[in-house]
């Protein structure tokens, strides 16, 4: 007959099996399955320390300030992540101890840590504890090989990520901009490669969808830069395709649908991953934020560098502000959740800091002398 205390016992035991077998579940959902499920400890422990590098950031007044803090929140959380499975297998391997082998908790503890962490300084002498020491023992260094396994995977969806970033910042300055993209462009009379612009960012969405779903800490892994942000990147490469259709409908229109099209999809299903709710079929007469002194002041630097236009701006509004309507609403409150750079046109951040321009560089040529030789000059970009 079981007494009171051996029922006590009993619970511990039966609740330290469920704190090792629920932990053990979460480790596996966090880092082998590719699929996003409810938050559950790892994810509960992420946002907490993002939280708290955020509730720092917030103190400070100047971006890039605030962008050096936050640089450690993505990092630091997987590693809080680990540290937050390892103090859950262990309490529950105490807890197992506690009710299998009927020691005090002080000895449970130190049983289940030497056990777990394989140093073997404390044993009881105990067969009944036997099975509990070796998959403590077993249950550590699996822990810790699937975080070591994990980390490749994760910083190589991480470059990828940037490499597109830093070849659009080299092209188009920082922080991106979607009239800054096609200004640019049109500088230097490369109009016709921006459908292999397209091309390659439909790409790169498909990527990003797949890796920052499957693993959501990418979202707040931040680039080297302070004016280098992979959402604002996303964000004004879509403008530019959507500038695009609106002011030039005859200009491959098909591959730029497809680059919004696979841009906009991206974005929702970053949304449902962070849950942040979003209207799934926005009307193109739905009211946007930006606004059309907004739209102008893009088409002014547009047009200063040349580019050219098949329609007035009060004919593409309407086209342009359909487009967007499709992304605006996500790509803001994405932008505000991981505190992004003020770009221009990329909505409200926590601080009311003015937004970021991007300044467009002279195109200075090399000039001739009387006699021929090259006198000297300076290229586009600076």
């Amino acid at each position: 007959m079981i007494t009171g205390a051996g029922a006590v016992r009993a619970f511990w035991g039966v609740a330290g099996v469920l704190v090792v077998l629920g932990t053990f579940m979460s480790e596996v959902r966090t880092l082998v399955v590719p699929r996003v499920f409810r938050p559950g400890l790892s994810n509960k422990l992420g946002r907490l320390v993002y939280h708290a590098f955020q509730f720092l950031a917030d103190r400070f007044d100047r971006y890039e300030t605030k962008d050096r803090i936050l640089a450690y929140a993505g990092p630091l959380s997987v590693v809080v992540k680990l540290v937050g499975w390892l103090g859950a297998f262990l309490a529950g391997y105490a807890m197992i101890n506690y009710g299998v082998g009927g020691l005090s908790w002080r000895a449970s503890a130190r049983e289940a840590g030497s056990s777990l962490f394989t140093l073997g300084f404390a044993s009881a002498d105990k067969s009944r504890l036997n099975a509990v020491d070796f998959a403590a023992a077993v249950t550590g260094p699996v822990a810790i090989g699937l975080l070591v396994g994990y980390l490749p995977a994760l910083y190589a969806a991480y470059a990828r990520r940037e490499t597109e970033v830093t070849m659009l910042e080299a092209r188009a300055g920082g922080p991106a901009w979607g009239p800054e993209i096609l200004a640019r462009y049109a500088m230097v009379n490369l109009n016709d490669q921006l459908p292999d612009l397209y091309r390659g960012w439909e790409r790169w969405t498909a990527d990003v969808s797949e890796s920052h779903t499957s693993y959501p800490v990418l979202i707040y892994f931040r680039s080297p830069r302070a004016h280098r942000n992979w959402l604002i990147a996303l964000l004004a490469v879509l403008d530019a395709a959507a500038l695009h259709v609106a002011f030039n409908p005859s200009q491959n229109v098909g591959e730029i649908r497809m680059a919004l099209r696979s841009g906009f999809v991206t974005l929702r299903e970053l949304a449902r991953t962070e849950r942040v709710p979003y209207n799934p079929d926005p009307s193109p007469e739905d009211a946007i934020d930006l606004t059309y002194e907004e739209f102008l002041y893009g088409v002014q630097r547009m047009r200063a560098q040349g580019y050219e236009f098949e329609r007035t701006p009060e004919e593409a509004w309407p086209h342009f502000r359909g487009w967007r309507v499709n992304y605006e609403a996500v790509a803001y409150a994405l932008a505000y959740r991981i505190d992004a750079v003020p770009a221009r046109w990329s909505g409200p951040r926590r601080s009311s800091e003015a937004q970021i321009d991007v300044i467009t560089p002279v195109n200075r040529q090399p000039s001739t002398s009387r006699t021929g030789g090259i006198t000297g000059g300076r290229g586009m970009v600076r």
